[in-house]
């Protein structure tokens, strides 16, 4: 006797799982809702750095797309994945701020500020390990 089990029930095996392909659109629909805020407030957020809201926003969508359906079809597993508004928000008020003025208007800027600091740290380890 063949299978009648639909093609989303073989493949995720939803009947294994006491669960029907209602109730998952449901579940996916209301994690979508609940996460789709991320695409409008990540733009807003990063547009303080400077950085284009129009490519933040694009970045964000395929970011999370690509993520959660790797999640999903790949490993197998029921979760919906985005970019973190936390570092977002460090990088844009704490990390940017310092540098704004002039690590954008000069691009020399952050390269000599990056040269010093692996120069300092390779004297300190020097110090550190060096015999007395």
């Amino acid at each position: 006797m063949p299978e009648t089990r639909s093609f989303l029930d073989r493949t995720f095996g939803l009947s294994e799982h006491s669960t029907h392909v209602w109730t998952e659109f449901i579940a996916g629909l209301t994690t979508f809702l609940t996460m789709v805020y991320i695409v409008f407030v990540n733009p807003q957020i990063l547009a303080n750095t400077g950085m284009d809201k129009g490519a933040v926003f694009v970045a964000t969508c395929i970011a999370a797309a690509i993520s959660t359906l790797v999640m999903a079809l790949y490993a197998n597993y029921p979760i919906a994945l985005a970019p973190g508004m936390g570092l977002n928000a460090f990088f844009a008020f704490t990390v940017v701020p310092p540098f704004s003025s002039r690590c954008f208007s000069s691009p020399h800027y952050f390269l000599r500020r990056s040269r010093a600091w692996c120069r300092l740290m390779h004297l300190q380890r020097r110090c550190v390990t060096s015999p007395a």
